[in-house]
């Protein structure tokens, strides 16, 4: 077994190399940047008639937004491809079924003209109802092709009026397809049941969300988001694991994303030659309602099911994502052209939903795969799972040898005194 301390050290280290875009080995990678691809970015606008709502900086919430805007548009990066959305902007009647269809492309998703985007966008007025589902899944379509990174930005005052196309099940579906849209929520002067399901939306795909009650604020934001679409980013791969090892697939280094049902299990295979060492993380989140104390469990076994390593994590509903490492180092050959050791990992997780709660799509997983070259110092091998424990298991035995030779002394020594007396 990993010591914690070690386990944690070593999926960090991980996870901060695939953050800052590190590139795996040409050939041997899965999910690295291309760098041939520009990043996209679609702000998606509420346009409903709550944006009249003069509660923000003494203006409306209308005027706040186009303030936004416009400076967020002078601050666009060159290199991003900027679109924008809007919802609830052209249709002002009372027919339901007319007002949830009210989505339109304000401005196509590409190379930005600043001057035609800002003029576009001080055409707006606030009109009708807020289709946030169907104004998602346009958005989707928007951005889709290319490698690049996708994000959405969903700016809105208020909740969907379009059910029972729920904006959160869209953006599940969304995630679902794997191909690496991100979709981050802004609330303007948000209520409790607005904050529940813009949450819930971007926590869907791994975004962020943000409560916004004034225009600066707003600029800020939408501008940290812009610019983080233009870094560089390691898009996952869409997999799919098997129920035993035998038909799993085999991965490379690499970033991948699947999905778990609940209380099941998936399996994966790496190759890991002699000399190298195995590192792998998951992560599970709950996206939408679990019941509390749950765990996740990451397991590498031999294929014939004995286990190597492992590494678990528990939960008790305080977080919407949980997550596990564990590494492998196998042991250098003397043989030159040993083969390589097929390594199983085996992912299970024990969330647990309540009655009336979906449970298909599973549970979104992304998985870490990284073999490279094995520790060169002796200490830093997990040798039987004990790593550095080594040295404490020697001091303690020399405790114990030293601890049994007093008290042999002591207890010879009192012997002697008692029969001299």
């Amino acid at each position: 077994m990993i010591t914690r301390t070690r386990l944690a050290a070593g999926a960090c280290a991980l996870l901060a190399a695939l953050t800052a875009g590190i590139a795996f080995p040409a050939g041997a990678a899965a999910g690295e940047p291309t760098g041939e691809d520009a990043p996209k970015v679609n702000l998606v606008l509420d346009v409903s008639g709550s944006m009249r709502t003069r509660d923000i900086d003494g203006g409306t919430r209308m005027a706040a937004a186009k303030q936004a805007f416009n400076e967020v548009l002078d601050a666009t990066p060159e290199e991003v491809r900027l679109g924008i959305r809007t919802l609830g902007a052209d249709y002002p009647g009372d027919d339901r079924k007319t007002g949830c269809k009210d989505t339109a492309q304000l401005y196509p998703v590409g190379p930005l003209d600043r001057t035609e985007a800002k003029t576009a966008v001080a055409t707006l007025a606030p009109t009708g109802w807020t289709p946030i589902g169907p104004a998602l899944l346009a958005a989707a379509d928007d951005l889709d092709g290319g490698d690049g990174s996708k994000r959405i930005v969903l700016i809105s005052d208020g909740e969907d009026t379009c059910a029972p196309l729920d904006p959160c099940e869209v953006a599940r579906e969304i995630a679902a397809k794997g191909i690496g849209l991100t979709i981050d929520t802004l609330g303007l002067v948000p209520n409790t049941k607005m904050r529940q399901q813009l949450s819930c939306i971007a926590e869907a795909t791994g975004g962020t969300y943000t409560s916004v009650e004034h225009t600066d604020e707003l600029t800020d934001k939408v501008n940290q988001l812009v610019d983080r679409a233009a870094d560089p980013v390691v898009t996952p791969v869409a997999t799919e694991g098997a129920d035993t090892c035998a038909e799993a697939p085999t991965l490379k280094s690499g970033l991948y994303t699947d999905r778990e049902e609940f209380g099941k299990q998936r399996w994966y295979r790496v190759d890991v030659l002699p000399g190298q060492e195995l590192r792998a993380s998951v992560s599970v989140g709950a996206d939408r309602a679990v019941n509390p104390s749950y765990g996740v469990l990451l397991r590498a076994v031999t294929v014939h099911g004995r286990e190597i390593v492992r590494g678990e994590a528990a939960g008790n509903g305080r977080t919407d994502v949980i997550s596990t490492g564990l590494r492998y180092p196998k042991a250098e050959s003397d043989e030159e052209d040993a083969p390589a050791e097929t390594v199983c990992l085996q992912v299970t997780n024990s969330f647990s939903v309540a009655s009336g709660v979906k449970t298909t799509p599973g549970l979104p997983l992304e998985l870490t795969v990284d073999v490279v070259d094995g520790p060169s110092d002796a200490d830093d091998v997990a040798s039987f799972g004990l790593g550095r424990g080594w040295w404490l298991l020697g001091v303690l035995v020399l405790i114990g040898f030293a601890a049994g030779l007093l008290w042999g002394w002591l207890s010879r020594w009192r012997l002697a005194v008692w029969r001299t007396n």
